[in-house]
């Protein structure tokens, strides 16, 4: 297992993080993803460990809070041996204060998971989405309590614009409060909007991305192609609507080069897909999930070797999209303003 360091900070997490998205099953869209119990979950933690994963991906709105909950008892006796990632914003009640990055909702929701997690400390805190109604020194100045109460030892931030994040790191950066140094973003082979604007970013200011969600919303596990239905246990018959949205003769031309590549290498089209990954700027962690032991082991062989330069220019290719404005202009300037990677 490769380790990388997180953004801007000295904390090292492995190049694979398992999350627990499948956990628990607590609603139907969750359901969907998978319903697994304390000691299938306690099972898979421990393949990951062994396989040097450190850290754990989780979230209170995942399954309503039962995400977070099962995998504390899996943990049981192993906190000391991972870090743990989880998430607040989201709604988690009918209240008017139930959500949000209100110093209200903020501290209850990390109180919440502190006890659905059964421990004292959580790792990595992210603000799920960005709350335009409270004052971005209001988010601030509370994460950067919990991080001085020993409560929360790293910030980050998930699914942010590239000017919400520039001016949180701004204003903590002038108030001297913890920075975010992690920004879990969605990223995949079929999904390349990140490397617009927030590839630069994450570059230019030291955040680390954490990429949710890198199989594409599920299209990428080598059951879908041209020609045939979607499987009947893909989660994409609940989900499909809800994701990232594409045009399928796109997808086709992606997945039937990821075909080509994976008769070169040998390696599955999930492998093939997770690995292009590792090789682009600013990523940290790979999220990746399973519903059990088998795609586990083959979703974590995804690491371990390397897409030649050739093969990864290959899947480049194969995947661009017409860049929006201002990028496709920025490019004709690329003598003094190379866009970022390129």
């Amino acid at each position: 297992m490769d380790y990388r360091i997180l953004g801007g900070s000295g904390l090292k997490v492995s190049s694979l993080c398992f999350g627990t998205g499948t956990f628990g099953g607590g609603n139907d869209f969750f359901k969907a993803w998978g319903s697994t119990g304390v000691e299938e979950a306690r099972k898979l933690i421990g393949i990951c460990l062994d396989a040097g994963v450190n850290l754990f991906d989780t979230a209170d709105i995942y399954s309503d809070g039962l995400s977070e909950e099962i995998f504390g008892r899996a943990i049981e006796g192993r906190r000391h041996e991972l870090l743990i990632s989880t998430k607040a914003t989201f709604r988690m009640g009918k209240g008017p204060n139930d959500l949000g990055s209100s110093r209200h909702h903020v501290i209850q929701a990390c109180e919440a998971s502190l006890r659905r997690l059964g421990t004292d400390y959580i790792d990595l805190y992210h603000m799920h989405g960005f709350d335009a109604f409270t004052p971005i020194e209001e988010v601030l100045y509370t994460l950067d309590t919990l991080v001085r109460s020993g409560k929360v030892r790293y910030i980050a931030c998930s699914n942010f614009s590239g000017w919400h994040l520039m001016k949180s790191l701004s204003i903590s950066e002038k108030q001297g409060w913890a920075k975010y140094v992690g920004h879990q973003v969605y990223y995949s082979l079929i999904g390349r909007d990140y490397e617009w604007e927030l590839l630069g970013l994450g570059i230019d200011q030291k955040v680390g991305s954490l990429i949710w969600s890198p199989l594409g919303w599920g299209r990428l596990t080598g059951k879908i192609r041209r020609g045939q239905p979607i499987p009947k246990e893909s989660r994409l018959h609940e989900t499909g609507k809800l994701g990232p949205q594409m045009n399928d003769e796109y997808l086709y031309q992606v997945v039937d080069t990821l075909d080509e590549v994976a008769r070169e290498t040998g390696k599955s089209v999930p492998q093939i897909a997770l690995n292009w990954l590792l090789r682009k700027p600013t990523v940290s962690t790979l999220v990746i999930g399973a519903r059990n032991e088998e795609q586990l082991r083959q979703n974590l062989a995804a690491e371990g070797w390397k897409l030649t330069p050739e093969l990864v220019a290959k899947l480049d290719q194969a995947s661009a999209q017409p860049l929006p404005y201002p990028y496709w202009h920025q490019r004709q300037f690329a003598e003094r303003h190379p866009l970022p990677g390129e």
